[in-house]
């Protein structure tokens, strides 16, 4: 079975369409003959030199990466840089990159519905609409846990059903709060701390949470939060893009588990005893 790059990128245009993508973001065909013939897929969340291997060891002519490899203008591509190097593997290797970043965000399916889903939760809707739209997408979701349980449970729950990264799950708030309706948000999900509040969830679940804005927003009576990897709460989308690409394409395609989180290590905090020679 095959197709081409051309009618994968014509699949993937119409699940998650460019329009969606934020003004800033950079979505698309990266690299590739429109031409070319594809047999096998790999679906990434990050296209890096450790993926583009993989790619290459599993015989795939495409990748399908969430994050965009060249978000910003760049005037060379030498194989002497970080970026460029990745072009020229991917060349060499004859296989094209296409990127969905913030257009898989927002649709519905998209990234967040498989994050919820791996919660557990039901009756989604969105955290933050796309605009005047009367259709389900829009950035996060919002849902219910069919059955409450005290954020301590929650957070373990959370790190049981979430790809295992070293920096697992934090959580913030009393942990006994029960927890009934939660939100959630794939990526950095940060700036919609507010919208969270403001939707009265208890709880928040999304990843690289600063520390004043967390902060604040627990002491002003604000959802718990709790914070995962941020490769962690983007994983889970892979597995229904592939089964949408299996199903529409008709080729095989292959979801990798490489942890690209750039966090590798995790030290639990011990009590602090005071060294007995005075520090220099």
């Amino acid at each position: 079975m095959s197709t081409t790059v051309a009618a994968a990128v014509a699949a993937l245009d119409d699940r998650y369409p460019p329009a969606w993508a934020e003004e800033w973001d950079r979505v698309g065909l990266v690299v590739g003959d429109p031409a070319a013939a594809v047999h096998r897929v790999l679906c990434v969340v990050d296209c890096v030199p450790e993926t583009v291997a993989e790619a290459a060891s599993v015989g795939a002519d495409l990748i399908v990466a969430h994050h965009p490899l060249l978000m910003r203008g760049v005037s060379s591509v030498a194989a002497t840089s970080y970026k460029g190097r990745i072009v020229h593997d991917l060349i060499k290797g004859d296989i094209a990159l296409f990127t969905a970043h913030t257009n898989a965000d927002v649709a519905a399916p998209g990234v967040s519905d498989a994050l919820a889903a791996r919660l557990g939760l039901v009756d989604l809707r969105p955290l933050v609409a796309a605009g005047e739209s009367s259709e389900a997408r829009g950035t996060g979701r919002i849902g219910r846990l069919p059955v409450p349980r005290p954020l301590s449970a929650l957070t373990a729950q959370a790190a049981a059903v979430l790809p295992r990264t070293a920096w697992g799950v934090r959580a913030a708030g009393d942990p006994d709060r029960v927890i009934t309706t939660m939100a959630v948000c794939g990526g950095a999900g940060d700036s919609f701390l507010r919208a969270a509040a403001a939707a009265g969830v208890d709880a928040y679940l999304t990843a690289d949470l600063r520390h004043h804005p967390a902060s604040e927003a627990v002491a002003g009576g604000g959802p718990a939060l709790l914070d995962a990897a941020h490769w962690a709460t983007e994983r889970p989308w892979l597995d229904d893009l592939a089964t949408y690409l299996r199903a529409t394409l008709e080729v095989d395609v292959l979801v990798s588990d490489l942890d690209t989180d750039p966090w590798t290590l995790h030290a639990a905090s011990t009590l602090f005893t005071p060294p007995k020679e005075p520090l220099t």
